[in-house]
């Protein structure tokens, strides 16, 4: 079964960074574009950036621009999130799932970014 399974959250400082990865199997990876989103309490899920199927193509929302960089290994089936000078407000559960800002199937449990001093 599809199954996506991120890591690399944890708790920073503001101006720090982390990197996150999104392991992915039960589906052909080199198939799908890739997206990562996140998730604060009593809001809806937002995308965050995705990538294309052979990572040529990027794009990311307005706030993280400049500070993220979404990558994939098709290789290892797996994406990743470099995110550098965070600020509180990326503070957020960060979910990925395939397609392009349209969840092709169910979530993985996510990981928790805390960006607090």
């Amino acid at each position: 079964q599809v199954q996506f399974v991120e890591s690399g959250g944890g708790l920073v400082q503001p101006g720090g960074s982390l990197r996150l990865s999104c392991a992915a199997s039960g589906f052909t990876f080199t198939s799908y574009e890739m997206s990562w989103y996140r998730q604060t309490p009593g809001n809806e899920r937002e995308l965050v950036a995705w990538i294309g199927r052979l990572g040529g193509i990027r794009n990311y929302e307005s706030s993280v621009k400049g500070r993220f960089t979404i990558s994939r290994d098709n290789a290892k089936n797996t994406m990743y999130l470099q995110m550098n000078s965070l600020k509180p407000e990326d503070t957020a559960v960060y979910y990925c799932n395939a397609g392009r800002g349209a969840p092709v199937w169910s979530w993985g449990q996510g990981t928790q970014v805390t960006v607090s001093s």
